[in-house]
């Protein structure tokens, strides 16, 4: 008997159904021996707690297209976890102890950058882990792609699109805030796609005056509008030059909800310009997996199960020169994949005249 758990953990994406179907198909396909699987509920809680489901291939089938996950989720922040439950449980011994309880032969486990610490975390207890790159923000070091970004652009630049045809209308500025807190994968994806004439991203600090005079030069030469596409993390030159305590300090005081509408505030003063703020938020995350995103997490799934019938664990699956491999998990824990200033893609949109606001 061949005893599976699976869990998926951190932020929900469109293709978590998509690889755990992937993962079930691939072991029902090619193993010798029956298949047990433990479906863990609301991702590493369910482990914790030992809540989780007995589930069947039937339970896998129809799911490729769903978005979010069956199983549910919910974040256990790496740096807590030797911090016992409010109960006063340990996470980290209830999770050996439920994997052992349930005889498991390897635990697949779909999340990102503080999920796949964990995973390294359980690794390092003796525990047979493979783990499934998931974020839809792209960031997880070793990989080239990550399950649930493409889905994440397509959502963003559908946004953008549709905020052209009221800001053109208007001649308004729009500000839209897209998701990234650390990294600028999406709004550098989406604002290319989107045609912004703006992108701010956390690894280019922006000078305000460059971003106002991007915005003068489109009203100067008969643009009607322009739109500004904001990561979530994105921060200016001075703000970057602070130290950590520093910065924190002033995101602690700071009265708006974000920083996009102190960036629409300040461009409205100084352009003159009508401005308005646009928040896609969690749709991002949420409706249906793209066909990208369907294929990626259907061989993420197939790769993880192949390796764990060949007896293969500790390691995450991931896309590199272009191929399917496994990255060490000591490897790729806690590390992030940021954009590079120096990247074509960044090269290229600056060629277009889209502004980063650091020149």
């Amino acid at each position: 008997m061949l005893r599976i758990g699976l869990l998926t953990s951190g932020g929900d994406c469109q293709a978590l159904n998509a690889t755990m179907r992937g993962i079930v198909k691939t072991l029902m396909t090619n193993s010798e021996e029956p298949i047990e699987i433990y479906g863990f509920e609301d991702g590493y809680q369910g482990l914790i707690y030992s809540r989780f489901r007995v589930m069947t291939p039937a339970d896998f089938s129809g799911i490729l297209t769903r978005g979010g996950t069956i199983l549910g989720t919910s974040r256990t922040p790496f740096k807590r976890l030797d911090v016992p439950e409010a109960d006063g449980i340990e996470k980290v011994p209830a999770m050996v102890h439920t994997y052992h309880k349930l005889q498991l032969n390897c635990l697949f486990m779909l999340g990102g950058n503080g999920s796949t610490k964990t995973a390294n975390r359980l690794r390092e207890e003796g525990l047979n882990v493979i783990a499934l790159p998931k974020t839809i923000d792209n960031d997880t070091w070793g990989t080239e792609l990550t399950f649930g970004f493409t889905s994440a652009i397509d959502v963003a630049t559908k946004c953008i699109d549709d905020i052209h045809t009221t800001a053109s209308s208007h001649g308004r500025v729009f500000v839209i805030e897209i998701m990234g807190h650390k990294v600028g994968w999406i709004p550098l994806y989406a604002g290319v796609a989107g045609g912004a004439d703006v992108i701010l991203i956390p690894e280019i600090p922006y000078d305000m005056d460059n971003v106002i005079k991007t915005i003068e030069y489109r009203m100067e030469t008969g643009s009607r509008f322009t739109i500004v596409v904001v990561a979530e993390g994105a921060i200016s030159k001075e703000d970057a030059a602070l130290s950590k305590k520093e910065y924190k300090k002033k995101l602690a005081e700071r009265t708006s909800p974000s920083i996009v509408y102190d960036i629409a505030k300040e461009i409205e003063a100084k352009t003159g310009r009508e401005t308005r703020v646009a928040i896609p938020g969690h749709t991002q995350r949420g409706g249906q997996p793209d066909a990208q995103d369907r294929i990626f997490a259907t061989q993420c799934g197939v790769e993880a199960a192949l390796g764990c019938l060949r007896g293969e664990f500790g390691y995450m699956i991931a896309l590199r020169d272009g191929k399917m491999c496994h990255m060490p998990l000591e490897d790729v824990a806690g590390k992030l994949k940021f954009v590079d200033p120096q990247s074509d893609l960044v090269r290229e949109a600056k060629a277009l005249g889209i502004s980063f606001g650091d020149e």
